[in-house]
């Protein structure tokens, strides 16, 4: 009988050595969470939207999101092939192909352009469907004005690099971007979503930032606020030839107090030669994605930028375009020599913020909208 309880006691032991091998190997990864757990509490909706902010300049899997720079370069190259301002050097095909207005079906910087907003879309997406975890009603109509103003900035751009512009033709007919408008957690054949037309797209983008000014605070940190909002609307309208409510968004931001242009060019673009250091948004800045030396690229920098100050030099200022302005203009100013070549002093800075809208853009908006 002794022998069989202490056989026993042993199988008995053995057991619970497996049992807690199997609860030591069977952990979760800390990496990643799975998609039913993610957004459970306020606080997971919280982190998964700020997480949309950061992605906005940040670099994954070595493919920089557009809103690091190159949404803007892009449109840049092409608006400028054959007219003699930008002197492009680069060996980077992808963009060559925009200098001459000859781009081919596999060029990953278009593609790229495109996946990484639609991920970040997807996610914002995510935090929209999970709203119903945040009880606090002022976090709640935060978080939804802020999702809502990312979803329709990124839409609006992609429906103009990769549509026809709203006057360009019928906007009801011409085909813009596909409109996904909740969350994809998995791949079939119903998530290849048919391209939605550019009139589409612009309502969809001017309801979320209806909703996303209507629900924002005043103030944000360097968030979306409602004046954000207001500003991209102003932007939208102007784009839609809609006049009338170009002027009343971009004089809404004006007329808040809220924001005040800076004394001079420079203060709003520091130029200090060598001295390549974030600079925290200025008094005209309405928004802007935050770059740091730890976090996120700035690709106008890269691009712009002389040698000497981060960049590549791959987007160089003609002498053609220079010999355009008078001798004693105060832009020339803001050109700079570096190796023989001329740039930009607008994008000098390795770290500077990409700066989205300023209240600069809010007066032109206006005046061009009250002159029509």
């Amino acid at each position: 009988m002794k022998k069989l309880n202490i056989k026993y006691t042993g199988v008995a032991l053995l057991m619970l050595l497996l049992s807690a091998c199997n609860k030591q190997l069977d952990l979760k990864p800390t990496q990643s969470i799975e998609t039913s757990q993610a957004l459970l509490t306020a606080k997971d909706v919280q982190i998964t939207l700020v997480g949309a902010y950061s992605n906005l300049a940040a670099v994954v899997n070595n493919v920089e999101h557009p809103y690091g720079g190159l949404i803007y370069l892009m449109p840049d190259l092409l608006a400028t092939a054959g007219q003699n301002i930008i002197e492009w050097t680069g060996t980077y095909q992808q963009l060559t192909q925009m200098t001459n207005q000859a781009i081919t079906v596999d060029n990953s910087f278009v593609a790229n352009v495109w996946l990484n907003n639609y991920q970040d879309i997807n996610q914002i997406n995510n935090v929209l469907a999970a709203l119903g975890n945040v009880t606090v009603v002022a976090d709640q109509n935060r978080i939804e004005g802020e999702a809502k103003f990312l979803r329709a900035m990124m839409y609006f751009d992609m429906v103009r690099l990769y549509g026809r512009a709203w006057n360009d033709g019928d906007p009801a007919t011409n085909l813009g971007v596909p409109l996904v408008l909740t969350p994809t957690s998995s791949i079939d054949a119903s998530s290849f979503v048919a391209r939605s037309t550019v009139g589409q797209v612009y309502a969809q983008v001017i309801s979320d930032l209806t909703i996303a000014e209507a629900k924002l605070p005043a103030s944000n940190g360097f968030y979306a606020n409602k004046y954000a909002a207001a500003a991209l609307l102003a932007r939208v309208y102007l784009q839609k030839l809609d006049y009338a409510n170009a002027a009343k968004e971009a004089n809404t931001v004006i007329s808040s107090g809220a924001f005040s242009l800076t004394t001079s060019y420079a203060a709003e673009f520091p130029f200090i030669a060598g001295n390549p250091v974030h600079y925290d948004n200025t008094t005209e800045d309405i928004f802007a994605v935050q770059i740091t030396s730890q976090q996120g690229v700035n690709e106008q920098n890269e691009f712009y930028g002389g040698p000497s100050y981060g960049g590549r030099g791959d987007a160089a200022i003609t002498p053609a375009y220079i010999s355009s302005f008078e001798a004693n203009d105060a832009r020339m100013a803001f050109f700079y020599n570096d190796g023989g070549s001329l740039y930009s002093s607008k994008f000098a800075n390795t770290y500077g913020n990409v700066k989205i809208f300023r209240l600069a853009e809010m007066y032109l908006t206006r005046a061009e909208a009250n002159l029509r």
